[in-house]
């Protein structure tokens, strides 16, 4: 997976990030995105698509990721301003805005499908990045990572919506808290949750 990094080091590209960002599917919580710039001489066994590592896998990889990146960031978008200007629009947002957080910056972004609007630096768009790409994948893990961690927080503070066995996606359980309770503060109100039997189908 680190083949298309190594491939840009070789043309001179030094810093290389992979982006990525979870929770845009969601009904409630934020979308975080995370930038990771891997060191070409510590390799991390183990990494890739977050989605693929369960989850006590994905905490360790998360610690040695921190541990062993070059750099590394984290941003998130809020469910009000999910609202505002729409999940896709946020998840470029919470991706710009990590990048740019990264110190040193990166001489190229490889991201998840998406291309970043607003940066400085060269990016290449990889289709499905997170199991092609390490730095992405690491990426990927980072953010899946923080915003879980979040989401416990928020269950935390309200425990009625399972928060922290579906961390906000529309599973039946939640659909059938949002029934009974409404959204709360941390619910996106521009998504139309889908129905149960859209669910069932």
């Amino acid at each position: 997976m680190r083949t298309l990094e190594n491939a840009l080091r070789r043309v001179g590209f030094v810093h290389v990030a992979g982006v990525d960002e979870v929770g845009r599917g969601c009904l409630a919580g934020p979308v975080v995105a995370a930038a990771v710039v891997l060191h070409p001489d510590r390799p991390i066994p183990g990494v890739c698509d977050s989605k693929l590592v369960p989850a006590i896998q994905r905490e360790r990889l998360y610690d040695r990721i921190l541990k062993s990146a070059a750099a590394w960031s984290v941003a998130a978008v809020d469910p009000t301003e999910i609202d505002r200007i729409n999940i896709h629009q946020a998840s470029l947002q919470a991706m710009q805005h990590a990048v740019m957080a990264l110190a040193p910056l990166p001489d190229i972004v490889l991201v998840d499908a998406f291309r970043i609007p607003n940066l400085p630096m060269a990016q290449r768009a990889v289709l499905h990045g997170d199991r092609r790409c390490s730095a992405i994948a690491a990426a990927s893990i980072v953010a899946k990572v923080t915003r879980d961690r979040q989401m416990l927080e928020l269950h935390g503070r309200d425990p009625r919506y399972g928060f922290d066995r579906h961390k906000g996606y529309a599973t039946a359980e939640h659909l059938i808290a949002v029934a009974r309770f409404g959204y709360s503060d941390v619910h996106r109100r521009s998504f139309r949750p889908p129905t149960l039997f859209d669910t069932i189908d």
